[in-house]
């Protein structure tokens, strides 16, 4: 491994003039399409492990989600063609003559997830799941297979994993929002709120600008007045997030694009647009961070879905973030980090091919002192990342 620590040779993104970050909620198509892929994934993993002794070669990062058609109205509306997902990628399907139920796992993972997470989705009804998932390459079957010998996961690609830490207060921001927007606790008191939130966060300087779109459930509106209420809630709400986040003054602009003179609003069925038109992709909504971070660097790697054992595209994605979080939190004098992680097809997945750690250190931190705890992290975080798996596929681990 090539491992380089050098300064980070930019102005820390909290200090620019200009910041923009974005959070995809759990309802938008997107981020259904990456939970449907890594409850896929998930799925499959246990079941190999249950029935096998270990964990199979997979790859099931594809989804595509097709958008239905809906009326919505004050008061209801319908949902007069459905959602179609389709599932896609690669699994193991035949083991010594034993055939493994992939597509059966994957339509049952979809239909749970789908069932707790929103709740006004008819699964039976509102929506058509098609798996398409195949066999997987013989080539990338032998590769997976080889760590019984090496008794370490091999790579089966050659893909670039990066994280940085801390998170700024613009990025923490987004985050809590989004959350909050769609805690147990708001959607218990506020049951029109959907689950299809999108927080865009602007700083100008101090001021920071949030742009929330939020679909919102037809049954509990009842007119326009009513809309324009839980409009105002929604700000609200947004504000006391800020605040939770620590930041006290913040402007809120909700669905902006609505027309209320000619009743053009974000009303709908179900609670997402899903449900209308809109459609979503794997790979496409947040990173491993849960954000969208325009100005930090990011992996165009599809985290959800990609086999947890040997898949360095969602592995590496982890362990840098991972790594920046514990260098900037146990090294004194460091304070930001970026972590890149190269790794290549067919080296073990404890040994990348590069990496490399950019640091933003206090004044008067000399980088020569500090480069052996720092080697020390990184070293000890890819000692470890063969037992990660573990923590992935119990669901304790969000991706996105």
């Amino acid at each position: 491994m090539y491992l380089n620590i050098s300064i980070l040779e930019c102005l820390m993104v909290g200090s620019l003039p200009l910041e923009i970050v974005e959070r995809k909620g759990l309802g938008h198509p997107d981020t259904i399409c990456d939970a449907l892929a890594e409850e896929c994934s998930r799925s499959l993993s246990n079941y190999y492990l249950e029935n096998f002794g270990m964990i199979l070669h997979h790859n099931v990062d594809k989804a595509l989600l097709c958008g239905g058609q809906a009326i919505a109205s004050f008061g209801g509306g319908e949902v007069t063609a459905p959602i179609e997902i389709y599932l896609a990628g690669r699994a193991t399907e035949l083991v010594g003559g034993v055939k493994v139920p992939v597509h059966e796992l994957a339509i049952e993972s979809s239909r749970r997830w789908l069932t707790e997470n929103l709740r006004f989705v008819d699964i039976n009804q509102q929506v058509r799941i098609h798996c398409n998932i195949q066999q997987g390459s013989v080539e990338l079957t032998k590769l997976f297979l080889s760590q019984k010998n090496t008794k370490m996961a091999i790579a089966n690609d050659t893909s670039c994993g990066v994280g940085y830490a801390p998170l700024n207060t613009l990025e923490k921001l987004v985050l809590q929002v989004e959350r909050y927007l769609n805690s147990s606790a708001v959607k218990a008191a506020f049951p029109a709120i959907g689950e299809d939130i999108k927080v865009m966060g602007v700083r100008l300087d101090n001021e920071i600008n949030l742009t929330v779109a939020c679909a919102i459930v037809g049954r509990f509106i009842n007119n326009m007045s009513d809309y324009i209420e839980i409009k105002q809630k929604i700000a609200d709400l947004t504000q006391l997030a800020a605040k939770m986040a620590g930041v006290e003054a913040v402007n809120v602009v909700v669905n902006a694009a609505d027309n209320i003179t000619e009743q053009s609003i974000y009303l709908t069925v179900t609670g997402t647009s899903a449900e209308n038109g809109d459609d979503g992709e794997v790979g496409r909504g947040n990173r491993a961070n849960g954000l969208i971070t325009f100005y930090r660097p990011m992996s165009m790697e599809a985290l959800a879905g990609k086999n947890p054992v040997s898949h360095i595209g969602k592995l590496y994605n982890v362990v840098a973030q991972n790594i920046a979080h514990d260098i900037v939190n146990s090294v004194e004098g460091v304070l930001e980090a970026y972590c890149y992680l190269l790794g290549q097809i067919g080296r073990p997945i404890d040994n990348p091919a590069v990496a490399d750690l950019k640091l933003h250190l206090a004044p008067g931190i000399n980088i020569e002192e500090i480069k052996k705890p720092v080697a020390a992290i990184v070293n000890q975080h890819l000692s470890t990342i063969n037992i990660l798996w573990k923590t992935i596929i119990n669901g304790s681990l969000t991706l996105f």
